[in-house]
């Protein structure tokens, strides 16, 4: 495993053969799910011209010898699998990987596949020149994600969030991404957030570049049905703390020129 994962924005993609798509996988304590995804996507792509990068962020259970261990018997050579290392936290695990990547396309995910491969079936309908941000949303009217009141309540409210602090008219920015490789590697260097809002903080960076993300229908896997929501009411406040820092960060001129640039 790699243990100084590139640093976001270095070029570390620049000069390495390409491919066709890129699958970014971070890994926290994922020891019950990380190794049945792999799996899965070993059998997807198996086809395809395509990698699977897993970024381990700060486990503390065996997910470090897990993969490891993954790595050593990965019996699917037309998929390569690399491994990185990150700090704790997703979005140092999005971009670490989203900087090592060579896909044409790059799909952010999570370790148990919340929506299957949905998000990957309706993006390639899609032109990534035109739509460089697509992302499988649980706020599509035609997903399929019901998770019981509370959970809809709070989406409810982050979303109302999310639109009086940064002005959003993206209805998920939490849901699984299909970004344009080029366009991810070049915005990636404005990501800052650590943590799950890294995903908010890219589609704040793309709207005000002028993309607006392209939300597709997805269907919860029943796996990830059953889970219980770790979300609690103190968490609308932790929110909201997050959203104004995002909105000071990206606050002057020259950074939507720069994320502008960046797109070009």
């Amino acid at each position: 495993m790699d243990e100084s994962a590139p640093t976001p924005g270095s070029g570390s993609a620049q000069g390495a053969a390409r491919c066709a798509l890129t699958y970014v996988v971070p890994a926290h304590n994922s020891t019950l799910a990380i190794e049945p995804t792999l799996r899965a996507l070993a059998s997807r792509l198996a086809d395809r011209d395509a990698e699977v990068i897993v970024v381990e962020n700060g486990s503390t259970d065996g997910t470090s010898a897990l993969l490891l261990g993954i790595e050593q018997t990965w019996a699917h050579p037309g998929v390569p699998l690399r491994l990185l290392r990150s700090a704790k936290g997703m979005g140092n695990a999005y971009r670490a990987g989203i900087a090592a990547s060579r896909g044409e396309r790059v799909v952010l995910t999570a370790d148990d596949l919340p929506f299957g491969f949905d998000d990957l079936d309706a993006a390639e309908g899609v032109d990534p020149t035109a739509h460089p941000v697509v992302i499988g949303s649980k706020g599509h009217p035609d997903s399929d994600v019901d998770r019981g009141l509370l959970r809809r309540v709070l989406s409810s409210g982050f979303r109302v969030l999310r639109r009086v602090v940064l002005g959003m008219r993206t209805l998920d920015p939490q849901g699984t991404f299909v970004l344009a490789g080029d366009w991810a590697r070049g915005i990636v260097p404005r990501l800052v957030e650590p943590g799950y809002l890294v995903t908010t903080e890219l589609c704040h960076v793309a709207e005000r570049s002028g993309v607006q993300p392209l939300e597709v229908p997805v269907r919860l896997s029943p796996q990830h049905r059953d889970h219980r929501s770790r979300i609690a009411v103190r968490d609308v406040w932790q929110m909201a703390v997050g959203l104004l820092a995002i909105r000071r960060r990206h606050a002057s001129p020259a950074d939507g020129r720069a994320a502008a640039a960046a797109q070009r």
